[in-house]
C-alpha cells in the first residue's frame, strides 16, 4: 500500500485537532488587556499543546519521508497514535481551566506517555513494513533516544504533578517538546542522499 493516504489522513486528524484547541480559547468579558489576565493558564495550556500537536504532525512528516509502503499494522499504530493525540484537547482544556490542579495536569502527562508508547508502536510498525532494521528509518532512528528520554520525562511529570509539584511536571512536557523541536537530522541525510 502507499503511504499517501496515511499521511494525508493524518494531516486532517491534526488539522482538526488544533481547530478544536483554538475554539475553546474564550474571548475575555472585558475590552482592555487586564482582562486577558485570567486567561493565561488556559493560553500557556494551548501553547503547549500547540507545540506538541506541531511536533508531532513534523516528525511524523519527516518520519513517512523515509518509507515506500504502509501496512495494515501500520494503519493502525498510525491510528493509535492519532486516537492518543485526539486526547490532547480534552486534557489541555482541563489543565488550563483548573489552574494546572495535580490531577489535571498528571492527566496531561498520561495522554503525553501514551502518545510516546503510539510513536514507538508506529515507528516499529514502519521499520517492520519497510525492511526490518536495514530499512532507511531503522537507521536513521538508531535506538530511538528521543522516545525514550520523552516517555521518561513524561514518566517522572506523572507522579510530580499528583504530589503537587505541577509546574515541575510542565517543565517536564515542555523539554519533551525542545527534544522534539528540530526532526532527527539523520532522517534528512538519509534520504536526501
Amino acid at each position: 500500500m502507499g503511504k499517501e493516504r496515511v499521511t494525508a489522513f493524518s494531516d486532517g486528524v491534526i488539522a482538526i485537532l488544533i481547530t478544536i484547541m483554538v475554539l475553546e480559547l474564550k474571548v475575555p468579558q472585558g475590552n482592555d488587556f487586564a482582562a486577558l489576565e485570567a486567561q493565561w493558564p488556559v493560553f500557556l495550556a494551548y501553547l503547549l499543546s500547540f507545540l506538541n500537536i506541531g511536533l508531532i504532525w513534523n516528525n511524523h512528516h519527516h518520519m513517512f519521508h523515509t518509507v515506500e509502503k504502509v501496512s495494515g499494522g501500520v494503519l493502525w499504530a498510525n491510528l493509535l497514535l492519532m486516537f492518543c493525540l485526539s486526547l490532547l484537547p480534552f486534557a489541555t482544556e482541563w489543565m488550563g481551566q483548573t489552574d494546572y490542579a495535580r490531577s489535571p495536569t498528571a492527566l496531561y502527562g498520561l495522554v503525553m506517555l501514551a502518545l510516546a508508547f503510539a510513536w514507538y508502536v508506529l515507528v516499529q510498525a514502519l521499520i517492520a513494513c519497510n525492511g526490518g532494521k536495514d530499512s532507511t528509518l531503522a537507521r536513521a532512528v538508531g535506538a530511538d533516544r528521543k522516545t525514550q528520554v520523552s516517555a521518561g520525562l513524561n514518566t517522572v511529570a506523572v507522579p510530580l504533578a499528583l504530589l503537587g509539584f505541577t509546574w515541575i511536571a510542565v517543565l517536564c512536557y515542555l523539554a519533551v517538546g525542545t527534544i522534539w523541536f528540530i526532526p532527527d537530522r539523520r532522517i534528512e541525510i538519509l534520504v536526501n542522499h
